[in-house]
């Protein structure tokens, strides 16, 4: 009987041995659901996202949640302890907050992916412009400027730069309409409710109704970076094979389709 016994529990260390050298495609919760991770993640990032959350979650079975605003407003939710498992930010400047109060894994962090700054107007609504200094910018429309909240948004912190550098600022700082994040700028302009708005050139990618005018020159403002990383405390294996899968060629692919610049060497996924 002792002996029996022996073998049955070899054989169930055998067993054990083996499933921990074959893991399945993800972890579930109690209740045998799929695992789901949660990211909040910049405005001028919905499309891609979605995308390539899906196809991680085919991959492995992982459901990603994403939550999109300004990353201002974000990153404040992060520190109020919002159940964020990943930050992905339209600016280092609001990763770098996190960072100094300890809220991220700093091991996780990642310079993943640059933008361009352009003006948008309807569609065949446009008027002509040129991105230099001595052009009258606030002479060649009627109307107000969207723009996101210079104060907090990162769009908008780089729109207020680029206008500066040009000299347009002064002659457009009472006709603006700061918005909440830039998508909420870009639908001013689809709208109608302003003439011309300061967006993402990948913003302006997915717009059915918006075209560009022109590309602000890069020297004019800040470079656009988006960094990502894990919140404190949540970097689970998935979360890092999340933050991975970014990396990979298929992500990036997606990424340059929306007209993203990507900042790394592409990972297998």
């Amino acid at each position: 009987m002792q002996s029996f016994r022996r073998i049955i529990a070899c054989m169930a260390a055998v067993s054990l041995g083996l499933i921990g050298a074959f893991p399945g495609p993800s972890r579930a919760d109690d209740a045998g659901k799929p695992a789901a991770i949660t990211c909040y993640a910049a405005a001028s990032l919905a499309n891609v996202l979605k995308e390539i959350g899906a196809s991680f979650t085919e991959r492995t079975r992982v459901e990603v949640k994403f939550s999109f605003g300004n990353s201002a407003a974000l990153a404040k939710q992060v520190e109020q302890a919002a159940p964020a498992d990943a930050f992905f930010s339209a600016s280092t400047e609001w990763m770098d907050y996190l960072d100094r109060k300890d809220l991220i894994e700093k091991d996780t962090r990642t310079d993943l992916l640059s933008n361009r700054l352009v003006i948008v107007a309807l569609k065949d609504e446009g008027f002509r412009v040129k991105a230099e200094k001595g052009f009258d910018f606030p002479g060649a429309f009627k109307g107000r400027l969207a723009i996101g909240a210079p104060s907090s948004v990162p769009a908008g912190i780089y729109a207020k730069q680029a206008l500066q550098s040009l000299g347009w600022w002064d002659a457009l700082k009472d006709r603006l309409a700061p918005a909440q994040d830039v998508r909420a700028t870009l639908a001013y302009v689809e709208r109608g409710e302003c003439a011309a708005g300061i967006v993402y050139a990948t913003d302006a990618r997915v717009s059915a109704k918006a075209e560009v005018l022109t590309m602000f020159p890069e020297e004019s403002h800040g470079q656009i970076v988006y960094p990502v990383a894990a919140v404190k405390g949540r970097a689970s294996g998935d979360v890092r094979r999340f933050l991975s899968f970014l990396r990979s060629k298929d992500a990036q692919k997606a990424f340059r389709k929306y007209d993203f610049i990507s900042l790394v060497e592409e990972k297998k996924p």
